[in-house]
């Protein structure tokens, strides 16, 4: 078993279900789920259901690996059940478990035999979403050694609770010590560089053991907005698990962190030190007791990028904290509901064409080999004929690949746009989360979807090195490892 894969081997199998049946029958006498009476609306709490429904689903949806089942709770009539579980899919490469919740219809006969007559789509069984308080729990294998000390795990489909922290009191807020950076040239730059920089700064603050003041107001670059013009006023909730951040790192809002220092750094006598020159290492200001240290960067580029904090001799001592910065979870439940509509059973290609295919200079061949004619004939030795496949790419026009359809059943994004859409739960949750103003489903959420469902695919086909021999990055910039 691959090494990313042991954490995930302890899965619940139809003979955990059928051993949890027996077990209940031989500790009652009798099946603990028969029923006195037919009449009356459905029992969903009824332990035979539970097993008959657990049994199905793990019949039903052959590509994964189930953990944990919650009990089944009242659906939305009297014949029906909604029920949620914990899974992966079994050639899953990414280190993560979903949350799904099904509406199963339920038929109960004469003699009060039950039998599942449907299973709803992804994420139908809105009611058994949420645990309810003391609610007991469903059926979970105990986890075994392998499991103990695994890190901590993004459950994708769990409802997000992303709310601002607030400071608890005056008498906490006066006791934290806090780093800040102000200014600067990283604004609506690539969220490459921005997250290389924030990464730096969240790195710093985890070394002199201070609470970052961060700003969750992003500008996102042109690149990625339908204006083509940067964009103020993007949330770091929209595109990033900041629940996720808070929980593992300490992070405050710079607006709430400003207004608690106006209100209380006079009356407790809360010092500031200012840092003007980014060749000041972290090192030096392991010894300042002050409450708040700024770092405050000038407006010459590129000497003013935030990352420029951890180079030189600190790049060796700040490690920036990766493993803090998950995608947002809402985000990821619209690739594991892509993949569920694909039943988690499909390869993925990802061509790049767009700029690069223009650019004959840096990329002689890359259109001629992402042509359709030659995508057929290169995919013809990768993929099986018959395959659904599912190409992420950043080709505007997708009838482009039409031809693939005389071998593949393809799928691109905007099959998918009700994930997104007015009516979608993604659409109401950014627009709440944005105070009541609707938030556009942005090219870099294009591109972190695109990206994501494509490496969850069974077989994954990379334009560089599988579809062509240009380079990534141009002409000569091939590493060893690449080539």
């Amino acid at each position: 078993m691959a090494s990313n894969q042991t954490a995930f081997s302890n899965f619940i199998n139809v003979t955990d279900v059928d051993t949890l049946s027996t077990d209940n029958v031989n500790s009652h006498g009798a099946a603990a789920t028969a029923l006195d009476s037919c009449e009356g609306p459905l029992d969903c709490r009824d332990p035979e259901l539970f097993h008959m429904l657990m049994k199905r689903v793990i019949e039903e949806f052959k590509d994964i690996h189930f953990y944990r089942f919650g009990k089944p709770v009242p659906g939305s009539n009297e014949s029906t059940c909604d029920m949620g579980w914990r899974f992966r899919p079994k050639e899953g490469k990414t280190a993560a478990l979903y949350k799904d919740y099904r509406r199963f219809v339920i038929a109960r006969s004469e003699n009060c035999t039950l039998s599942l007559v449907g299973i709803g789509d992804y994420h139908s069984g809105v009611n058994a979403r949420k645990r309810k308080k003391n609610q007991k729990p469903g059926f979970e294998k105990t986890p075994g050694k392998q499991e103990a000390g695994q890190p901590l795990l993004p459950v994708v489909g769990e409802t997000v609770n992303d709310m601002l922290p607030v400071v608890e009191s005056e008498n906490s807020f006066s006791r934290g010590r806090y780093l800040l950076y102000n200014g600067g040239g990283d604004r609506c730059k690539s969220m490459n560089h921005y997250l290389w920089s924030f990464l730096c700064a969240l790195g710093e603050a985890q070394y002199l053991n201070r609470t970052l003041v961060m700003d969750l107001s992003i500008c996102l670059n042109w690149m990625y907005s339908s204006s083509n013009q940067d964009e103020e006023a993007k949330d770091f909730r929209f595109y990033f698990d900041f629940e996720h951040l808070r929980e593992a790192a300490s992070v405050l809002d710079h607006s709430q962190f400003w207004d608690d220092w106006g209100k209380w750094h006079k009356k407790d006598r809360l010092s500031l030190h200012l840092v003007e020159d980014v060749r000041v290492t972290p090192m030096k200001l392991t010894t300042v007791k002050d409450a708040l240290i700024m770092r405050k960067f000038g407006s010459v580029e590129p000497d003013n990028y935030w990352y420029r904090v951890c180079e030189g001799e600190t790049e060796s001592v700040i490690q920036r904290p990766w493993h803090l910065i998950w995608k947002s979870r809402r985000l990821m439940d619209i690739v594991s509901a892509i993949a569920a509509k694909l039943n988690w059973d499909y390869d993925a290609v990802h061509i790049e064409r767009g700029e690069k295919a223009r650019n004959k200079q840096l990329w002689p061949n890359l259109a001629a080999d992402t042509s359709p004619d030659a995508l057929i004939s290169t995919l013809a030795n990768k993929l099986e004929e018959g395959r659904h496949v599912y190409i992420a790419t950043n080709e505007p026009d997708t009838s482009f690949f039409n031809p693939l359809k005389d071998k593949y059943t393809t799928h691109f994004l905007d099959e998918y746009k009700d994930l997104w859409d007015e009516k979608s739960e993604w659409y109401s949750e950014t627009k709440a989360l944005n105070k009541g103003v609707p938030v556009e489903f942005d090219g870099y959420m294009r591109i972190s979807v695109d990206t994501e469902v494509f490496l969850r695919g069974k077989k994954q086909v990379e334009t560089f090195n599988d579809l062509t021999n240009d380079c990534k990055d141009g002409v000569n910039t091939c590493t060893a490892a690449a080539s």
